[in-house]
């Protein structure tokens, strides 16, 4: 069970953590993560609340998560484009604008929430688990034995977005660093100046950049929402959002880094819903507090030996200048 939380948590880390890497590539500091993560969730949430309202066949559940996946990308790369555009167009302080963002989020959807539900959580009609997971039967130890413990993770009780989320961040590694594209997007992180030199639009780069940050970012938080708390919404995705931001830096912002370090932050996020049916923490006698501690905890202590040693874009929250050299 433990393992099965551990990968429920560790697929909108590393979604969201690569959506930090795609705009910090492009040299746009993307704090505003948790924020998109809470617009996404809030989106998926209220267009899946809608579609089931309107009569939606349960038996085309699947399908109905799939158009919501997309929905929620494009609401985060909609919320993203306020950065870029202060950041790109108007040359603000990237920093200050993701706070913006991060503080906007939750007003916007508590108030929406409140206005439109007349209620302080939005709920969907049915129960996520009954609608969205895809495997729903809980395997006895027999079988579990002949899957084998990759094949019990991944079929036992597990929801179409877990593949939907590895597969996206596969494809996008490789894009980031196998294609001319990814090659592009990175040079406007590293050395803009030189990328513009030979015909690069560094602008319109780090638009996409922050733009399929959002989209990222976006899906995450609907995936995180929908896995962990029924596709309910309220204006906080639980700190997910800054968690993502220190397995980016833990992970030197390379994909193959950020999925080792996204397994071990989720680890210790599974933790604190399972403690109790571990016996050598269950003797320790700490309060719950503790355990649900633990992830922020590691993410401090971890920065702090890797801070020194990370080695971020150059360029990434220096606005550019077409016309400095």
């Amino acid at each position: 069970f433990l393992l099965q939380q551990t990968v429920i948590y560790t697929v909108p880390l590393i979604l969201v953590a690569l959506a930090g890497v795609f705009a910090e590539r492009s040299g746009i500091i993307n704090l505003a993560l948790e924020g998109i993560m809470i617009i996404g969730a809030f989106v998926g949430a209220w267009f899946v609340r809608i579609m089931q309202e309107g009569g939606w066949n349960e038996d085309a559940a699947q399908g109905l998560l799939l158009l919501a996946l997309v929905v929620t990308a494009a609401a985060g790369a909609l919320f993203s484009l306020l950065l870029s555009f202060s950041a790109v167009k108007m040359k603000a302080d990237q920093t200050i604008g993701g706070t913006a963002l991060n503080l906007l989020a939750p007003a916007i959807v508590l108030f929406l929430v409140n206005i439109v539900f007349q209620q302080n959580t939005l709920n969907l009609r049915y129960d996520a688990p009954s609608w969205f997971m895809l495997f729903q039967t809980d395997f006895g130890f027999e079988r579990k034995a002949k899957l084998g413990l990759v094949g019990d993770l991944l079929l036992n009780k597990t929801y179409l977005t877990t593949y939907i989320g590895l597969l996206i961040y596969v494809v996008l590694a490789v894009i980031l660093y196998k294609t001319r594209f990814g090659l592009r997007l990175r040079a406007c992180g590293e050395h803009p100046q030189a990328a513009d030199s030979v015909g690069i639009n560094v602008y319109r780069m780090r638009y996409l950049g922050t733009s399929i940050s959002g989209a990222l970012a976006g899906m995450g938080g609907f995936i995180y929402a929908l896995t962990t708390s029924n596709g309910a919404a309220n204006g906080d995705v639980a700190g997910f959002g800054f968690l993502a931001l220190a397995v980016m830096i833990f992970g030197q912002w390379k994909p193959v880094n950020i999925g080792l370090a996204a397994l071990l932050f989720a680890l210790f996020r599974a933790l604190s819903n399972v403690y109790t049916g571990i016996d050598l923490l269950v003797a320790l006698n700490l309060p719950s507090t503790v355990y649900n501690m633990f992830p922020y905890i590691i993410s401090l202590v971890v920065l702090v030996f890797v801070s020194k040693k990370s080695r971020a874009p150059k360029a990434e929250g220096i606005p550019y200048d077409k016309g400095q050299r």
